[in-house]
């Protein structure tokens, strides 16, 4: 049986991890996306639960996701058309996950380095095609997908543009606005 005074603590606690999900994760500092001119107009996408699969693996850690309702084209060097997120930062996808259908296999200690891409109902789109996001299901969130592809942020990423989880461990890659993985080009 259990005692009374847990279903108050429990309500506590998820209020409080409500609010710290509604927060974000911030360090405060500049990451320049302001600079960024959107390479088409934006639009409004809703994702389309047809998409959606249910999700596989563990939760992220402690909480380790990325928020964004954006999502934006830009070009890196070296790189062509990336996809990034409201602040700039680069999107990601995992050679291990699934396309099709959408499945990710980055759980545990993983997502404290490449945070999962958790959005809203509605995500704005400029320079992305809106029919090529979808989502998948992660414990109770929706992570952002792109061609079937769950999207990724690298912690190594710490402002706009910048592209170091770029082909790590041969399985990470910057994802074009097509939703392919992007290779180094010319």
């Amino acid at each position: 049986m259990i005692p009374r005074r847990i279903g108050p603590s429990l309500a506590l606690g998820l209020a409080s991890a409500f609010l710290l999900g509604a927060c974000g994760s911030s360090n405060g500092t500049d990451t320049g996306a302001g600079n960024a001119a959107p390479a088409a107009p934006v639009t409004s996408a809703t994702a389309d639960p047809g998409t959606s699969a249910p999700a596989v693996g563990g939760s992220p850690a402690s909480g380790q996701t990325a928020t964004t309702a954006v999502v934006t084209t830009r070009t890196a060097q070296g790189l062509g058309s990336i996809v990034t997120d409201d602040k700039g930062l680069t999107l990601y996808r995992y050679d291990k996950d699934q396309a099709n259908p959408s499945k990710w296999t980055c759980s545990g200690a993983c997502t404290k380095t490449w945070l999962p891409v958790i959005v809203p109902e509605s995500v704005q789109t400029s320079g992305v095609e809106k029919s090529l996001l979808g989502t998948v299901h992660r414990n109770g969130e929706t992570q952002l997908t792109l061609a079937g592809w769950p999207l990724y942020r690298y912690v190594g990423d710490t402002a706009a543009g910048q592209t170091n989880g770029q082909g790590k461990d041969g399985e990470w890659y910057a994802v074009t606005p097509a939703g392919q993985k992007s290779t180094v080009t010319g």
